[in-house]
């Protein structure tokens, strides 16, 4: 169907959301609004469903949320046999709505489901599915993108998100699917009295905070330790468990930021709401200029990710990035561990392949194995899976990607901010005690290992047009590979949509066993420069790896590589 006709069939049928009828009545006769809205369908992959809220297929709505709730309904009764679905969501507009509406999709194909009676974090749905023993499970949310935004991840029975197996099933599923006729929905009263939709007692959230405090490494050290911690949920789904966890391990002093402490998918006072992004954190460092914490901590809406900052002698607050935290929580867990004598045999550390390469220097110094794995929490979570099959789970240490995702322990197997804010927060006390900030801990972390400047820059490509340049320039980049930058001529490629590692000096190849993905990766010797789509929104990143002899030489270098690489690329 063209976009016309298909526009046509919408304002006829999609009538249940007034929000819709509106949409759709106020572009009519309007061809580029009604192309961007049906020239395609939002594709589910591995992240589910990720797009902006509104009218059409190729919108975030409660059409789209059923059809695609209908082809997990199909692969969970034809493929697996039938079982258990749960479900939550966070503070998204309409999430609450979606979560709803796919529960009686799932009731109406007879499975059970249970959903959360209020927003929750991403990492609890993953604790969720296996404390069930769930074959599914949904998280309704788009994570750290703007308000406009809405998604749908998808989880399998281990609580990692979908495999690229499975979620090429549901989407073939899905494609069977006419999104008006074809999706069976039960009355949710109904299915609530007959027991197909369970509401998730609260004591499974006790149960959940458990394992989390099962993870500290230091018990006790938070209290009377004089720890004194700003917070901000960012609007999302942080602000209960956060606050629980921090006050159950011992931390007196937390002062939330008022104007983010309450659930709001506006996100009036962030508009986009990440925490690696300094205008997120703003409300934040401004209360921490009154209160003089010794620690912000900010968790995104879905609270899987978490940013901080830490204040420096002259009273300014310093952003820690991803990488840096990372890099401080590995040092803590590995050092505390095993001076308390409690890392285990052949200890194991993962992290992503665009996250910093400090890492590596860290788990040799502690003879820790390093598992490299390819951007995805996901990833993370199917070592965790294989050691588990092999008896060996308890050989994970930590896991993190450099975009503010953590997790320790192995009770969920995906990115979890609340245990890293407990971790953060007990690392944090630890070096309190000692007289130092971790300020001081990450530069003295830096004056062992050398200074690592890890940059990450994002490029937008909006609406069809931008998705047609984002392939333009990786086709490009792919045939026409970067030779030198700054200067360093390129001594490796790794090409990892192909599996191939070339050696430029020698012309030798080898096989990058890893699956397959649309990243290039330049080695320059100690810097590198990576380039990858993102998977869940409209942009391109790069990743900056600069080593200089202090702060400011790694910086200037990080500056002049990004400079070049924009210029050869033309994307700014």
């Amino acid at each position: 169907m063209d976009c016309n006709t298909l526009y046509d069939v919408w304002c006829k049928k999609a009538v249940e959301d007034t929000d819709i009828v509106d949409e759709l009545n106020s572009i009519k006769g309007n061809e580029d609004e009604i192309f961007e809205r049906f020239y395609k369908n939002l594709e589910f992959g591995t992240a589910g469903l990720r797009g902006v809220l509104g009218a059409g297929t190729n919108r975030m709505n409660i059409y789209v949320v059923r059809q695609a709730t209908q082809g997990l309904a199909n692969y969970v009764n034809n493929t697996l046999g039938g079982g258990a679905v749960a479900i939550s969501h966070d503070s998204r507009i309409k999430a609450d709505v979606f979560m709803i509406e796919a529960a009686k999709v799932l009731a109406g194909n007879g499975i059970k489901t249970y959903i959360t009676s209020e927003l929750q974090p991403t990492p609890v749905l993953s604790f969720l599915v296996r404390h069930f023993g769930c074959q599914a499970g949904i998280m309704v949310t788009a994570s750290h993108n703007p308000a406009k935004y809405n998604g749908y991840k998808a989880y399998g029975s281990d609580g990692c998100q979908m495999t690229d197996v499975a979620a090429g099933i549901v989407y073939d599923e899905i494609q069977k699917i006419d999104i008006f006729n074809d999706v069976k929905t039960a009355d949710f009263d109904e299915a609530v009295e007959k027991g197909l939709i369970e509401y998730v007692d609260d004591e499974v959230y006790t149960e959940y905070l458990k394992n989390v405090k099962e993870q500290q490494v230091n018990p006790g050290i938070c209290k009377n330790s004089g720890l004194k911690v700003v917070y901000t949920p960012l609007n999302g789904t942080g602000n209960k468990l956060v606050r629980r966890v921090l006050n159950e391990i011992g931390i007196e002093e937390v002062d939330v930021v008022p104007e983010q402490e309450l659930p709001d998918g506006n996100f009036t006072t962030c508009p986009y709401p990440n925490p690696e992004i300094k205008e997120a954190l703003q409300l934040g460092l401004d209360l921490c200029q009154k209160v003089k914490p010794d620690l912000l901590l900010a968790t995104d809406p879905d609270a899987d990710r978490v940013g901080i900052a830490v204040p420096l002698e002259d009273g300014s607050y310093r952003l820690i990035t991803g990488n840096e935290t990372g890099i401080m929580l590995t040092n803590y867990l590995l050092s505390v561990r095993k001076e308390k004598g409690t890392l285990p045999d052949n200890p194991i550390i993962v992290r992503t392949i665009v996250t910093t390469i400090l890492i590596d220097k860290i788990c040799k110094k502690y003879n820790c194995e390093l598992k490299k794995v390819l951007t995805g929490f996901k990833y993370i979570g199917e070592i965790i899976l294989n050691l588990e099959k092999n008896n060996e789970k308890d050989r994970y240490v930590f896991g993190f990607e450099e975009s503010y995702g953590y997790l320790a322990g192995t009770y969920v197997r995906d990115k979890d901010a609340v245990v890293a804010s407990m971790l953060i927060c007990e690392m944090a006390a630890y070096y309190r005690k000692q007289g130092k900030t971790l300020a001081h801990v990450m530069d003295e972390i830096y004056e062992e290992y050398g200074y690592y400047k890890n940059v990450t820059l994002s490029f937008s490509f909006e609406g069809s047009t931008g998705m047609k340049k984002m392939q333009e320039i990786m086709s490009n980049l792919r045939d026409n590979p970067l030779e030198t930058v700054n200067g360093e001529k390129v001594k490796a490629v790794f090409d990892y949509l192909k599996s191939e590692e070339k050696n430029i000096e020698t012309g030798e190849t080898k096989t990058i066993d890893l699956p397959k993905s649309n990243v290039l990766q330049y080695d320059l010797g100690a810097n590198a420069v990576i380039v990858r789509p993102s998977g869940t929104e409209p942009k391109i990143k790069l990743y900056i790896t600069a080593v200089g002899k202090n702060a400011e030489d790694a910086t200037e270098i990080s500056e002049k590589i990004a400079d070049d690489v924009k210029a050869q690329l033309g994307i700014n």
